[in-house]
Order: C-alpha cells, then sequence, then structure tokens
C-alpha cells in the first residue's frame, strides 16, 4: 500500500524524534538575529524563526540578543522553505496562563495594569494577556472617576479563569477587601472625632467626595469642603488626590466617618463684623450669578450678596450680567451682616455717586430746569434729567387754573418742557418738579388787592338753582350761594340772575387750599347800607345847633 506525501513526512519526522505538534512549547537558544527574524536552534532538523517584532519592547528596543534561552510556540513544522515557524509572543502568552491559573487555585494576588475602558468594566493587561475587570469589582464601593486608576500597575485577584473561552475575571475589590480588613481594625480601634488624617479621594459625587483613610472610606460632604460656598466637589478636591482632613463625626456602630477640610483652617466669619463693619467699602471678586443678583467674595472663604436692586442706582431691575461677570472685580460697601446665618449684603451702588444727591448739591429749590417727558401716568408727568433719572411734576403741579387731569392732556411723551425744583428727597430717590410754578400764582395775586372783605364786580358765567358761578378776572372765579343774592327770600338764584349779568359783591370767604372764593351779594349790601346809615348820622351831626353845654366843653378843651 502506498503512502502520501504528508504521511511519509509524519513517518520521516517520528523517526527522528522529533514528533511536535503544532501549538507546542518547546524551548530553543537564539543563533542570529537580522533585520526581520530571530532564528532560534530548538533541536529540530530545521532551526525556527520567529519574527523580529516580538522581541521589541514598548520603545522599539530589541530585547533578546544570541546565546539567550527561550520559550516559543510551534507555528509550522515546516513552512514549505525547510523552516520551523515560531513564536515567542504565544509563548509568554502561554507562560502567563499558566501562572495565572496557579495564582487562581492559591488565591494569590496578581499584578496587571487598567489599559482601557470597555462595556461594562475596564481591560487589564497582565502579561501578555487581557483580563477583564467589571465595573462593580474596582472598589469596594462604586466609582464613576476612574481616570486616576488607569496606566497604573495595581494588585488584582483572579476570580475566574477558562483558557478554552479565552477568558479571565479580575477583581481589585477583592484585594482591597483584603487589605482594609485588618488595615481597618487598626484604625477604628485608634480613630476619634477631632483627629487630623490623611487619605486619597476615591470618588466625587454631587454632594461631596469619599475618602480612602486606609481600611475605611469617610465622606467629605461639599459643605465642609471649603468657608466659601461651592458648586461642586471638583472645584476643592480632585480624585486620587491625597488629602489631609479633619475627622467632624465617626459613628463606630455604623462605622461612618464624616470629614473635614474647611475645619483645618479657621472660621473666617469669626471676626468678620469687626473686619468688614457695615458701611465698609472694599474689592470684591464676582463669583456667581442669578435672576436676583450675584455673590462677591470679599475675603478668602466670606461671600456675600449683591442684590439687583443695589446694583444700579437708575434701574432697579437690571439684570446682573448687564453689571458684571464672573471674574469681575468690584467695589462694593458691606450693608448689612448676619454672622449666626453667615450672610453679608453687599452693594455696588453705594461705593458711586447718588444721582440724586448729585442733582440736589448742584440744585437750588425753585431753579428752572429743561428735560424731555419720559412718561405720562395718571398721578403725573416724569421728566428726564441729568444722569439718567426722572424728575415727577405731579397733577396738582401742571396748572394753576385747570384740573391736573385737564393739564396733563395738553403733553405728549417726549416733548422738551421747563419745570421748576421743588423738592429732593436724595434717600428716597425722589425729585418733585412743577411746571405751574414757572409763573405766579394767579389766585395769590388777585387776593393781594382783593382780599375777603373787599368789594369786588365780576360777570355771572354759571347759574344754576343753588348759586352762581362768577367770573371776577381771568382765570379767577368766586362762588355765590343763592342765599347771598339778596336779603329777600330766593329759592332759585337761576330766577334772579342770569349768564353775563353784572354784579358787585362782598368777599366773605376765602380758602387758599382749596382756591375758592365765597362772594355775597347780600353782605355787600347791608354793609352798602350801614355805611350810609353812619354816612347820614355824621351829616345830623354836624348840622345840629351847640348847646351851652357845648361851649363850655369847647373852652375847656381849648
Amino acid at each position: 500500500m502506498s503512502l502520501s506525501f504528508a504521511e511519509l513526512f509524519e513517518a520521516s519526522q517520528s523517526e527522528q524524534g522529533l514528533n511536535i505538534e503544532r501549538g507546542s512549547v518547546i524551548s530553543g537558544t537564539v543563533v542570529a538575529i537580522d533585520s526581520d527574524w530571530i532564528t532560534v536552534d530548538t533541536g529540530l532538523k530545521s532551526e525556527g524563526i520567529v519574527a523580529r517584532e516580538e522581541f521589541l519592547n514598548e520603545a522599539g528596543e530589541l530585547e533578546v540578543a544570541v546565546g539567550d534561552s527561550i520559550d516559543v510556540v510551534v507555528e509550522a513544522v515546516d513552512n514549505g522553505m525547510g523552516q520551523t515557524v515560531l513564536s515567542r509572543e504565544k509563548a509568554k502568552r502561554e507562560e502567563s496562563w499558566r501562572a495565572l491559573e496557579q495564582l487562581h487555585e492559591n488565591d494569590e494576588i496578581v499584578k496587571g495594569v487598567i489599559s482601557s475602558k470597555v462595556k461594562g468594566g475596564f481591560t487589564v493587561e497582565i502579561g501578555s494577556v487581557r483580563a477583564f475587570l467589571p465595573g462593580s469589582l474596582v472598589d469596594v464601593r462604586p466609582v464613576r472617576e476612574t481616570t486616576h486608576l488607569e496606566g497604573k500597575e495595581l494588585e488584582f485577584k483572579v476570580i475566574k479563569i477558562d483558557k478554552q473561552r479565552n477568558n479571565i475575571v479580575v477583581s481589585r475589590r477583592a484585594v482591597m477587601e483584603a487589605e482594609n480588613s485588618a488595615e481597618r481594625d487598626e484604625l477604628l480601634a485608634k480613630l476619634e472625632e477631632g483627629m487630623e488624617v490623611e487619605g486619597i479621594v476615591k470618588n466625587l459625587t454631587d454632594y461631596g467626595a469619599f475618602v480612602d483613610l486606609g481600611g475605611i472610606d469617610g465622606l467629605l460632604h461639599i459643605t465642609d469642603m471649603a468657608w466659601k460656598r461651592i458648586k461642586h466637589p471638583s472645584e476643592a478636591v480632585e480624585v486620587g488626590q491625597d488629602l489631609k482632613v479633619k475627622v467632624l463625626k465617626f459613628d463606630r456602630e455604623r462605622n461612618r466617618v464624616s470629614l473635614g477640610l474647611k475645619q483645618l483652617g479657621a472660621d473666617p466669619w469669626t471676626e468678620v463684623e469687626q473686619t468688614y463693619p457695615v458701611g465698609t467699602i472694599t474689592k470684591a471678586r464676582v463669583t456667581n450669578l442669578t435672576d436676583y443678583g450675584c455673590f462677591a467674595e470679599i475675603a478668602e472663604g466670606i461671600e456675600g450678596l449683591v442684590h439687583v436692586s443695589e446694583m444700579d442706582h437708575t434701574n432697579k431691575n437690571i439684570h446682573p450680567s448687564k453689571v458684571v461677570q464672573v471674574g469681575d472685580e468690584v467695589n462694593v460697601m458691606v450693608l448689612e451682616i448676619d454672622g449666626e446665618r453667615r450672610r453679608i449684603s453687599l452693594g455696588i451702588k453705594q461705593t458711586m455717586p447718588n444721582p440724586w444727591a448729585e442733582f440736589d448739591k448742584n440744585h437750588e429749590k425753585g431753579q428752572k430746569i429743561s428735560g424731555t417727558i419720559k412718561s405720562i401716568t395718571d398721578f403725573g408727568l416724569f421728566i428726564g434729567l441729568e444722569g439718567g433719572i426722572d424728575g415727577l411734576v405731579h397733577l396738582s403741579d401742571i396748572s394753576w387754573t385747570e384740573s391736573g387731569e385737564e393739564a396733563i392732556r395738553n403733553y405728549s411723551k417726549g416733548d422738551t418742557v421747563e419745570a421748576v425744583v421743588l423738592s429732593v428727597d436724595a434717600e428716597a430717590n425722589r425729585i418733585s418738579l412743577g411746571i405751574k410754578q414757572l409763573n405766579s400764582d394767579p389766585f395769590n395775586e388777585y387776593l393781594l388787592s382783593n382780599d375777603r372783605g373787599a368789594i369786588v364786580k365780576g360777570t355771572v358765567k354759571e347759574v344754576d338753582a343753588k348759586g352762581a358761578v362768577i367770573t371776577l378776572a381771568d382765570e379767577i372765579e368766586g362762588y355765590l350761594r343763592v342765599a347771598d343774592i339778596t336779603r329777600e327770600r330766593t329759592e332759585d338764584a337761576s330766577k334772579v340772575l342770569s349768564v353775563g349779568d353784572e354784579v358787585e359783591a362782598k368777599i366773605v370767604g376765602v380758602d387758599r387750599k382749596s382756591r375758592n372764593i365765597s362772594l355775597s351779594i347780600k353782605a355787600k349790601d347791608e354793609a352798602d347800607e350801614r355805611q350810609a346809615i353812619k354816612e347820614l348820622s355824621n351829616t345830623a351831626a354836624e348840622a345840629q345847633p351847640k348847646t351851652l353845654g357845648d361851649i363850655f366843653g369847647e373852652q375847656l378843651k381849648g
């Protein structure tokens, strides 16, 4: 029976005692090195070759020399050119597998490097093999940030190994729990509230950081990181950072430790009222903006609020971002301090000239000014003034003669008007102006020559049953009640007087506040009658003959 070439070749190998299977691990000696291949004498009929690149380290340096003994894996007994193809890399991997299997059996520690992140965990390089590290086994507690662990040589335990499936699972948590057990007992025995300890930041959350104290973790809450206000723990600490902290609270039953970082330094709030008394002007750095104001730091750990109403003199509803930006250095005044609640109220506008005070300083009462009507309201006109402020002309100060409601109809927004300064209240940010005060009051002018008791003439403007409105002069009117028209009983003034009638009456009352003049024809007639009687009596007395007594009296006076 004839044999095939393959069978004859295998028989030839067997005769030489070289029945080597593909994948076998054998030893050999490096006999030659060229630019592409490493030649290895393995004792086989033909020399073996290994790709040169399998002996290069990460720096590209060759890690083998002629004469070195190495283990290799047989890739092909004959590559068709009389050479045995070998692999150093597979041999190293095989060595690693055997070592890992042994370590797994003995529950020993293996060293490796976390090289990359994969779904559900991480890839760990252990020698020439890759293992899987589940995310839940990275630490004794869940860890969000692992940057500080990647690329570093760490200790692991092999918890599962399956060569056929090329599957290795490792755990860093198992190593830490084993180490922490003894370390934790030692730490717990000496841990006391108030003592200072050192640890490493393991993990950050929105509410704080977990610090590994060596066998036990402590919580460094965000409020205990700094005396100043911070938004996120990452502003104060970072994962992997070595940290000295103070033990604030220790619950032995639950093994819970609360830590503080800011407590290592003095509380800056203890002397804030002495250092920054109310009224102090100091520099501050803007740290945060909100819709209702901005926070500014006046010293390390001391922040105050500048409310939006304290930012600008003339615009109390301006958005803070229109005035300052985070990082700006500004001058502020300390307005109020609440030491118990650790709150400081600050003001920016108080460090700048008050435009109302400046206006008051530069304008006297009664001074004439000019401005543009910025707005018209139910109660008056707002006039724009220098310094970006407004003055109010109240309805009652628009006209001497018209009602405010009537007079305001003569003005429009944008009109340029003149007015007189009536009063300035710089603290209340108020300026009162008057338009009617540009001219003298015709009512007062009239009363200067026609006060109470005077006899005046006028024309009936309006009349009804109750009385009549009498025009006394331009824009001056008086009122004549029906009872004051005649001494005769009259029920209806319109039956006695008509519009256009000229009358002469006596001023019997003046109300300067309501600007009313009360008239009376009856009083005028009575006064005329009394005057006539008086004059008649005087005339009669002068015409009467002298008596003897009158003559003696005149002589005695003489």
